[in-house]
């Protein structure tokens, strides 16, 4: 092989090599900040059709409506904690130790943001709450919009309402 074409194939080995680098790198970066979306039920009982489950230690976004008569404060700090259910009927408990939005309250829809715990704990790093009476983060809409639609559909079976 003469040395001129040598070169070029060392030219071209090495970029090649380097955009590989590159490409991997990048793609290690985006999938460690990648948070995905559940409902309590899936957390529990896993996705449907793939019951695909989150991991300890994954990091992950979960909306629901916060249950009734569940939110502890803890009197000498900020931590609060809190269950929250969906229409399936899954539910996990979700501690945090920041000021919770001014327009958080009990049997509400949120969206929590955090670091997935051992017994399907939630250890939230954001927790965002609606901000009017007609608003609900997409994901959570979607996933009470199934449940409406399985309950429109149980009462016209049954012939009576819940």
């Amino acid at each position: 092989m003469n040395p001129r074409r040598k070169k070029r194939l060392t030219l071209a080995v090495s970029l090649i090599g380097g955009v590989a680098v590159v490409a991997s790198l990048l793609l290690y970066a985006l999938n460690s900040n990648l948070n995905l979306f559940f409902t309590p039920y899936e957390i529990v009982n896993g996705k449907e059709g793939t019951g695909e489950r989150p991991e300890l230690g994954q990091r992950i976004r979960v909306g629901g409506m916060v249950t009734v008569g569940t939110l502890t404060r803890d009197p000498d700090s900020l931590q609060v904690e809190f269950e929250i259910h969906d229409a399936f009927g899954g539910a996990i408990m979700v501690t945090y130790d920041d000021l919770l939005p001014d327009l958080f309250r009990e049997g509400q829809g949120i969206v929590a943001q955090g670091v997935l715990g051992e017994n399907n704990t939630l250890e939230a790093t954001e927790v965002l709450a609606k901000h009017d009476e007609t608003y609900m983060p997409p994901e959570v809409a979607e996933a009470m919009g199934k449940s409406h639609e399985q309950l429109d559909y149980s009462e016209q079976q049954t012939g009576g309402s819940y």
